[in-house]
């Protein structure tokens, strides 16, 4: 089998062992339920509720404030109880809708769908605009956009991002095991919207049981193919996706259509299929908890706005106190101070860490080895970027090519001075992004 693959990488303890083989288990939130207008890249969502409505499930509460915006949907019956600032995964503050889950999950009359093949191309547009999908891998891109390119005709590739390379998360792999023809289906709606597209699911070779249900169920399927891919981090990251399935290349001044390709995870295409097919808004997604913190690793159907010390009872407790509790993966995740946050359209996973290994660490000297040069897919030098951001060298970092830095943390991983290099210039590209703003350029 010919296996697809990009230059540099890593290859992690993947510790997806832990939930790999643990069947999709939903469920029910305890509690009140919040949720963050800003779920997504863009303008945050308007509240159209008040303190005090009484709301269905499926009811939408928040309506997109701009053209990159996605409206936000209640997933549960109950009454605003709130409109206040509460914090999200990444620990900052925003305005929030809570509702008081009464528990009777009434839910809204949903407006019957035609057919796909009687559906125009605006009209597919508008339905998944209306969902309030968004990319659910974690970037949060609103999906009606990127589903909206200048020129719809120039897109050859339509990318499946079926790799989920980060360690320990397994929601995408439960999700192809169990809803493949979801994907599948969300995929054939995709491809509605460009005609001279041809439909790619990349799969790493650790999962070949999926590379096998797709290859099955694409086979009559003349616009799609499935790709095997060489297990390797980050080969989710979107400039890898595309280069190792098309060989063509972008850089940090291009978007993926540029290349004629539009790539969405796994997650969203099964919400784009649910929208679509099915006329059901976003509501609910899939949530892996693992880590040794966890008593009972898992994969969970969660609905947004679910406290997450809920999916931490759901995976039987936490063995003692977890040194770090991750939202995401190890690699590109964010550390949590505080369980008290919903789960979100973007939220992939919570990974508990008893021990926190990177903090053991002290940092010392680089000693010019270059490995994190071999490591870097994207191909720059991490130990002199760090050096240019650690003296705040705006014209050296841009010039050395900073801003191509996709924050993988591959470099950090390899460091044997164990050098903090993806902070130092992850830290560096806001500030030029934020001089650069202030510039007006």
């Amino acid at each position: 089998m010919r296996l697809f693959t990009f230059k540099g990488g890593i290859h992690p303890s993947d510790g997806k062992k832990l939930s790999k083989d643990k069947a999709v288990q939903a469920i029910l939130p305890s509690g009140d339920l919040v949720y963050p207008l800003s779920q997504h890249i863009g303008a945050p969502a308007k509240a159209i509720v008040e303190v005090g409505d009484r709301v269905l499930r499926g009811q939408k509460i928040a309506e997109a404030s701009g053209f990159v915006s996605a409206p936000i949907y209640a997933s549960v019956s109950g009454n605003v109880k709130a409109i206040e600032p509460h914090f999200n995964p990444t620990g900052t503050k925003v305005a929030c809708i809570v509702i008081e889950n009464d528990g009777e999950y009434q839910e809204v009359e949903y407006k019957p769908v035609k057919p796909l093949d009687e559906l125009s191309k605006e009209e597919v547009l508008q339905l998944i605009g209306d969902a309030g999908i968004v990319g659910l891998g974690g970037a949060g891109f609103p999906t009606k956009v990127k589903l909206s390119p200048k020129e719809p005709d120039a897109i050859e590739y339509i990318i499946a991002n079926c790799a989920e390379c980060e360690p320990y998360i397994t929601a995408d792999y439960r999700r192809m095991m169990e809803n493949p023809e979801e994907l599948v289906g969300g995929m054939r709606v995709i491809l509605k919207l460009f005609d001279n597209a041809i439909g790619i699911f990349g799969v790493e070779d650790n999962k070949l049981d999926c590379i096998e249900k797709l290859k099955e169920l694409v086979k009559d399927e003349p616009r799609m193919q499935v790709k095997a891919l060489k297990a390797r981090y980050p080969q989710g990251s979107e400039r890898q996706m595309i280069y190792a399935t098309t060989k063509r290349a972008i850089d940090s001044s291009m978007l993926p259509a540029d290349a004629g390709c539009v790539v969405d995870n796994v997650e969203t295409m099964i919400a784009v299929y649910h929208a679509v097919v099915e006329g059901k808004p976003l509501m609910e997604r899939i949530v892996t908890v693992s880590g040794d913190g966890v008593k009972k690793p898992g994969n969970f159907k969660v609905l947004l706005g679910t406290n997450q010390r809920t999916l931490i009872e759901a995976a039987g407790g936490l063995n003692g106190e977890p040194e770090k509790i991750i939202s995401g993966g190890p690699m590109m995740g964010f550390a949590m101070f505080t369980l008290d946050t919903p789960i979100t359209k973007t939220s992939s996973s919570i990974l508990c860490l008893t021990k926190d290994v990177v903090a053991e660490y002290e940092p010392s000297a680089c000693i010019n080895c270059g490995r994190c040069v071999t490591v870097c897919p994207s191909r720059i030098i991490p130990s002199r970027l760090a050096d240019y951001a650690e003296r705040f060298d705006e014209e050296l970092f841009v010039r050395w090519n900073g801003m191509e830095c996709i924050e993988c943390g591959c470099c950090s991983y390899k460091c044997p001075a164990k050098r903090q290099l993806k902070q130092s210039i992850g830290s560096m590209k806001k500030i030029v992004i934020a001089n650069r703003k202030n510039r007006g350029n």
